[in-house]
């Protein structure tokens, strides 16, 4: 019996460090989660049409047009190891969705 309970009590620690960590995420986000939906749907529809220039052109362009803080969204987006809109959407969108998943996932 000693066993299951130090299983489950290793079990829980674990998902407790990471509703933990997701909060932490959550709590560094630039944008509302509408906004950050937002950004990563234009990318979908614009990027291949537009391809990749190994900027964040669109990413920039598009947080301009709509006042919002570029360069804290671009600091996130660095922070998460992108530096191109291509790298935005292969892993800033998936940091993103980590971030704001439920914690009953």
């Amino acid at each position: 019996m000693a066993n299951r309970d130090d299983k489950r009590r290793r079990k829980e620690a674990l998902d407790r460090w990471k509703a933990d960590q997701r909060a932490v995420a959550r709590a560094v986000l630039p944008l509302p989660d509408d906004q950050m939906k937002a950004m990563f749907d234009m990318l979908e529809v614009e990027f291949p049409r537009q391809g990749c220039d190994r900027t964040l052109r669109l990413s920039r362009a598009w947080l301009q047009s709509k006042g919002l803080p570029t360069e804290a969204v671009v600091a996130w987006l660095h922070d998460n190891g992108v530096y191109c809109d291509c790298e935005a959407l292969a892993n800033a969108e998936q940091a993103w969705q980590d971030a704001v998943r439920d914690a009953s996932r």
